[in-house]
């Protein structure tokens, strides 16, 4: 049976490898339970055991989703990045409620589902310059890794410097350097599942030190509440009076998750799919629109259950190495996400920043390695895209730092318009991004 729905023998697999493969998918995403909650959560009035919940099951329906519609071997949650954006972008720089940032998640996915079935996604792709497309990535990855040491402590505000170290007598930073250090040696080894296994050692160091009365260190309480909190769900409804009533902020809030959703959502099935030997004779990625078709609906999901925009993971490449090839490694992945609502009630109490900012330099980390395939040596991109990281990362805005780095590359194309022309999609965008700013002055 699972032959014929997956077509097991066709793909070259077997059970057992797909079974493996979801496996390692799981644990290589599994940070994203602690992480994605303590980001959410993180002064948006949102709930920290919530946010678990809705993290878990929408997780584990993206994956059933990814397998079933796409059968492809590829692992979907909320997104790294786009919950940075979700929580610091959209709720504390545009301040506005958590239930507007939730209903412009549903709206996005909404939008992302119709270009996924009408077919200008290959339109969409191709008006956006490559070079800008790396230059967003890295910076994302640059201001998650800010974002996570900022919460340990290690970076501060400093009144003469804007930002200063912190102090490193305190045991919650030090806990958490050791954290760092110890998923830069897994990711060094190459280690499947590096930052999961980090932040599961960092844990088990931390219990240790709590044990001697070191204050901020993970605990195990004796009193857990086993029920499942849903608080986050269905808020998002609650969210579209204040989303529709400012035009401008509603441009820039649904642009913003779509875009990095879907060129996140790109990027990630380009790589699983080069890996997996699932690109045909043109260089097109097969059944691409069908992945894309479930990514959104993951996302709709998302949004209705409480959690921010969810796609696909690029930790999906550490399933295909050991074999997955088809959709059931999906499936098993979401089978694993779903029966890890087991452990919701440890979790809140484990979870300290200094567990989760050594897995946000780790993810920071990974992300940024495009940054050698920037064309640094022609100005033409290297502007734009320096532009793009370093206001990304000093205005803490990811909208911010992708309208600055498309404003400047459609500039300079005018000075150089003979060599470098710019799409009329990327017109309207620079449009919507001037009238943002004009509304924010």
């Amino acid at each position: 049976m699972l032959n014929k729905i997956f077509g097991l023998n066709a793909n070259n697999t077997t059970i057992k490898r797909e079974v493996l493969a979801g496996i390692t998918t799981f644990l290589s995403m599994a940070y994203i339970l602690a992480v994605n909650p303590a980001i959410l959560s993180d002064d948006t009035g949102l709930s920290f055991a919530g946010i678990l919940v809705a993290t878990a099951i929408a997780s584990g329906i993206g994956c059933f989703l990814m397998g079933i519609i796409a059968n492809y071997p590829v692992g979907v949650a909320p997104g790294m990045g786009v919950n940075a954006l979700f929580t610091f972008t959209v709720i504390k720089t545009m301040k506005v409620s958590a239930e507007c940032a939730l209903a412009g998640v549903f709206v996005s996915g909404i939008i992302f589902l119709i270009i996924s079935v009408s077919g200008l996604r290959e339109k969409i792709i191709k008006a956006i310059p490559e070079q800008l497309k790396i230059a967003i990535g890295v910076g994302i990855g640059f201001f998650i890794a800010f974002v996570g040491l900022k919460d340990l402590g290690l970076i501060v505000s400093n009144p003469d410097t804007i930002v200063g170290l912190g102090n490193l007598q305190d045991p919650k930073i030090l806990l958490g350097i050791v954290g760092i250090v110890i998923i830069f040696i897994l990711l060094l080894k190459k280690i499947p599942a590096a930052i999961f296994i980090g932040m599961l050692l960092t844990t088990i160091l931390g219990l240790i030190l709590g044990n001697f009365n070191i204050d901020d260190m993970p605990i195990i309480k004796g009193n857990f509440n086993w029920n499942l909190d849903f608080s986050t769900f269905g808020l998002f409804e609650k969210g579209f009076g204040e989303l529709f009533t400012n035009i401008p902020n509603m441009v820039i809030i649904v642009f913003s998750f779509l875009f990095v959703d879907f060129f996140d959502t790109t990027g990630t099935l380009l790589a699983v799919a080069q890996r997996a030997n699932l690109i045909n004779e043109k260089g097109e990625i097969k059944n691409g629109s069908k992945a894309m078709l479930a990514d959104s609906l993951a996302t709709i999901i998302g949004a209705v259950f409480g959690t921010s925009t969810v796609t696909s993971f690029v930790e999906s490449t550490s399933g295909v190495e050991v074999g997955g090839r088809t959709g059931l490694s999906a499936i098993v992945t979401g089978l694993l996400f779903i029966g890890s609502l087991i452990l919701a009630p440890f979790i809140p109490n484990l979870v300290t920043s200094s567990i989760t900012a050594p897995a946000l330099v780790g993810v920071g980390i990974l992300m940024s390695q495009q940054l050698n395939q920037i064309k640094w040596e022609n100005l033409m991109f290297a502007i734009p895209c320096f532009t793009t990281i370093i206001m990304m990362i000093l205005t803490y805005s990811m909208s911010a730092g992708i309208a600055f780095g498309f404003l400047t590359y459609s500039i300079l194309s005018l000075i150089n318009k003979k060599e470098y022309q710019v799409h009329p999609i990327m017109w309207i965008l620079d449009l919507i991004f001037i009238i943002y700013f004009g509304f924010m002055i």
